[in-house]
């Protein structure tokens, strides 16, 4: 049976799995379903069509499934989805999507959430992914798995982040980044690759030389960028850092995409 505080408000039409714990204070709209395990800490309040997935802990003063602040929004029933086994520290904020977007906002599994940290509406965050804290997402922005978000970094709505980024702390990032990257600066340029985050993830030391051979080639090498895009491609088949790149870029080439500095040979 669940274990709610006599002081929590839950409407009666939330789905509760039988061993949530809701603390002191917290309140639940009607469209609220929290999965197995769910553990709510003192003044949480969640609203909207606002799904929990099973383990996730969430800490005092988060708010999650509010309205998006966007002037377009006009009361649509639009939904957000929080996965498994996820971290959301105090004051974290999240909005559910819009009508005129995706329609969700969606935060993957294993996902940690430190202090402040936001999630705009339509935003798709991948799995295992850290916001340290303050790290805030505009609308529409797309993060990939096993990305690090530094301290009060901002990203501008619609950008692109590769999986296994590395965004330092008071970085703004206007522009889709590839995977792998590592961006600082506040106006954020890539300064190599994520190399720590690489081997974290089990890449071995010649396929991170082959990574950064690729990188050079693409940001630093001869020629215009289409055509250094294409010497890259034709490394697909041998790189497994080539083929998600490539695939990145052809993904959506519509926005601009973050390049190092002009003359900084950064290598992560």
């Amino acid at each position: 049976m669940a274990k709610i505080d006599p002081t929590a408000r839950v409407e009666n039409m939330a789905g509760l799995a039988d061993d949530v714990e809701i603390g002191p204070y917290c309140i639940l709209g009607p469209h609220v379903v929290l999965g197995a395990g769910v553990r709510l800490h003192a003044h949480v309040n969640i609203q909207g069509d606002t799904t929990i997935g099973a383990g996730t802990e969430i800490y005092p003063f988060a708010s999650l499934g509010t309205p998006p602040q966007s002037i377009h929004y006009k009361g649509e029933r639009t939904r957000l989805i929080v996965g498994e086994k996820c971290h959301i520290r105090e004051h974290v904020t999240a909005n559910i999507g819009t009508a005129n977007g995706r329609g969700e906002t969606r935060i993957g599994n294993g996902v940690m959430m430190m202090v402040g940290a936001h999630v705009g509406h339509d935003c798709i965050v991948g799995d295992q992914v850290m916001f340290a804290n303050n790290a805030t997402l505009a609308g529409h922005v797309v993060v990939g798995d096993y990305t690090f978000l530094g301290g009060l970094c901002a990203v501008h709505q619609f950008t692109r982040i590769g999986p296994q980024c590395m965004i330092s702390g008071l970085t703004g990032v206007r522009e889709d980044v590839i995977p792998f990257g590592n961006v600082l600066g506040q106006a954020g340029k890539l300064v190599g690759l994520n190399v720590i985050g690489m081997k974290r993830r089990g890449y071995s030391r010649a396929q991170i030389h082959a990574a950064r051979a690729v990188y050079r080639e693409l940001f630093f090498g001869e020629g215009t960028f289409d055509s250094r895009l294409e010497k890259v491609r034709a490394e697909v088949e041998d790189s497994a850092f080539a083929a998600a790149v490539v695939a990145f870029v052809d993904e959506d080439r519509k926005r601009s995409l973050c390049h190092p500095s002009r003359g900084v040979v950064g290598e992560g």
